[in-house]
């Protein structure tokens, strides 16, 4: 997929996504780790969602629950 198309195919899920919040000093970890682990049209991240604290929206929720079992390891 070409960036645009990532751009217009995440807009079609992101209303309906499922977010995980995560501390805001954590977000290098986590966002190297769903490069590694998911494909870039399958979740994408919402900063400063609260103080001190981002959100990774994610299109499927095995993917999201995937992500939430990685950083309650931490």
């Amino acid at each position: 997929m070409s960036p645009q198309e990532i751009f217009d195919y995440k807009l079609g899920w992101k209303s309906y996504s499922f977010s995980v919040p995560f501390h805001s000093d954590w977000e290098m970890e986590y966002r190297d780790y769903c490069k590694e682990n998911f494909n870039k049209w399958q979740w994408d991240m919402y900063k400063w969602s609260n103080v001190y604290e981002h959100t990774m929206l994610f299109e499927k929720i095995k993917d999201a629950d995937k992500f939430k079992e990685f950083i309650d390891k931490r």
